[in-house]
């Protein structure tokens, strides 16, 4: 047994060398940089600190250059790392009304307050390679246009003016937002839980499950309200002062659904939310977080459940990519007496099967001879 585990001491020591010589490649091409991945990789970076929940755009990119570009290995990385680190309090709600707005498109209004803002896309880009990317030639710097003094109304505040879409979700003055890491799951979950643990799920089982929802499993006919990308203020409320202070900016990433609703026998035909909001720019993940969010209040609001988007359980269960990734790689590690005891058993089942068909042919050539 001594052997045995020096050997695989060395095994696993020489896989470590040979994983940093394919790190770090053609030792002739220069090595990439921390900076150049934050700033030249940006929607890696911004998908890793999401589903991480940490927000530290050089941490995530060192965990995605440590990972050799394996984004969930990278979230992975940078959980661990998160689960270091002191916590001091909680920062009050993020005002995304105040963002300072960099993209903002409406799929439900073409002239609304604040207007139309494309922004940095791929919306409309004609997806063929780009050869001039083969070399580093000059970029143009974008155009800008002067901040207007025009509010940028919500699309929801502008439905709401007219009664056509429920009221936004008000939580009890004292209540205390849930932490799934650090606190057990349990279900039912509430709706603050629930989105917590879609702002951290992975984004493509959750834009699978968004997509299914489109196709008829769980169905509830969606519009884009909005989509907003930019910087907002982070504050934490200081006991000692008696007033927040201002912790920095992040940007974020904010979606909110509009969806068909027939009415039920409590609430007149109107609209309903969904909702998303994830760390950078994603927002294709928060999309489908707002999709499933509102997929997964069916019950809540007297729908049937028919579908996987609508089982909270099975969504919330199955969503976490790092917990996911544990399940399915640790197949990969020694099961040698696991599946020696299934060998002996199958051999065992083979033996007793076998063993009674030569006792019926037995019996069956005995009555033969008889006859």
């Amino acid at each position: 047994m001594y052997v045995a585990v020096k050997g695989g001491e060395a095994a696993i020591s020489n896989a470590h060398r040979l994983l940093a010589d394919r790190r770090r490649g053609n030792r002739s091409l220069p090595s990439v940089t921390i900076d150049q991945i934050a700033e030249q990789l940006g929607l890696a970076v911004d998908r890793v600190m999401a589903e991480a929940s940490l927000y530290d755009r050089s941490l995530a990119a060192l965990a995605v250059r440590q990972s050799r570009g394996d984004l969930i290995e990278a979230i992975f990385l940078l959980r661990a790392y998160r689960t270091t680190l002191p916590r001091f309090g909680n920062s009050v709600p993020l005002d995304t009304a105040e963002m300072q707005v960099e993209r903002r498109v409406s799929a439900t209004y073409k002239d609304l307050p604040g207007g139309q803002l494309l922004g940095p896309t791929f919306d409309y880009t004609h997806r063929l390679l780009d050869p001039s990317l083969l070399s580093d030639e000059a970029v143009e710097e974008p155009a800008r246009r002067e901040a207007g003094g025009e509010e940028i109304m919500r699309v929801s505040d502008i439905l709401a003016h007219e009664g056509l879409i429920e009221a936004d979700g008000e939580l009890p003055q004292d209540h205390q937002a849930g932490d799934l890491t650090r606190e057990p799951m349990e279900f039912p979950m509430g709706r603050d839980l629930r989105l917590q643990a879609l702002a951290r799920g992975d984004e493509g089982f959750l834009l699978a499950l968004g997509y299914s929802t489109q196709r008829g499993y769980g169905r509830n006919h969606p519009f884009v309200g909005e989509i907003r990308i930019g910087e907002v203020e982070v504050e934490m409320e200081i006991p000692e002062l008696g007033f927040a202070v201002s912790l920095g900016h992040i940007r974020v990433t904010e979606c909110q659904m509009v969806n068909q609703f027939k009415g039920s026998s409590k609430a007149p035909p109107q609209f309903t939310r969904g909702y998303g909001l994830v760390f950078g720019q994603s927002e294709r993940k928060a999309m489908s977080m707002s999709l499933v969010d509102r997929a997964l209040r069916a019950e809540e609001l007297g729908e049937d459940v028919t579908a996987p988007a609508q089982d909270e359980e099975f969504v919330i269960s199955h969503s976490d990519n790092v917990q996911a990734t544990g399940f399915v790689e640790h197949l990969k590690l020694p099961h040698y007496v696991d599946f020696q005891a299934e060998l002996a058993m199958v051999r065992k089942m083979r033996a007793d099967i076998e063993a009674a068909r030569t006792a019926d042919r037995g019996e069956t050539e005995m009555k033969d001879a008889a006859e």
